[in-house]
């Protein structure tokens, strides 16, 4: 009888724990998949001083979209947004020319944000790219932490 009582409590207190997990970290998954920090300078001289760093780092910028200016031209007023597309040839050569790495291509270029918030401070926003290649392991873990880490480097030089 006391057996049986004790199954039925652990198995409910295992699917109440799961549910718990589950609730929480679904709830934190956003904040744990993205990371943004408060750039030092102003919009411009963030701007300014990202072009320059990802130059000196040998970084090229595929593309930058204007979102401020993108959206105003459909009839919204935003606060200024822009969006770098950003690719290392190495890194990105080392997963494209592999056919079942290839799956992550989506998640290319890397991409960086510089924005305004209400607060007239400058923000720098970006995937958690080193927490988003654990789960693929091999050579798309490895590049992409490779990756990650400089795009970090750079962006440390410009946040508080």
């Amino acid at each position: 009888m006391y057996t049986m009582k004790y199954a039925i409590t652990g198995l409910f207190s295992a699917l109440v724990g799961g549910l718990l997990v589950g609730i929480i970290g679904f709830y934190s998954l956003p904040g744990l998949m993205m990371l943004e920090d408060e750039s030092k300078y102003d919009f411009e001289t963030t701007i300014e001083m990202l072009d320059e760093e990802l130059n000196k780092a040998g970084w090229s910028v595929l593309t930058i979209h204007d979102m401020q200016e993108t959206l105003k031209s459909h009839g919204h007023d935003v606060m200024s947004v822009k969006i770098y597309e950003l690719c290392s040839s190495k890194y990105s050569a080392e997963i494209l020319v592999l056919d079942d790495e290839r799956i992550v291509s989506p998640m290319m270029p890397c991409r960086v944000a510089i924005y305004e918030k209400s607060d007239g401070k400058t923000y720098i926003a970006r995937m958690d790219s080193e927490l988003l290649a654990k789960p693929f392991g091999g050579v798309i873990n490895e590049v992409m932490q490779t990756a990650a880490s400089e795009i970090e480097d750079v962006l440390v030089k410009l946040t508080r």
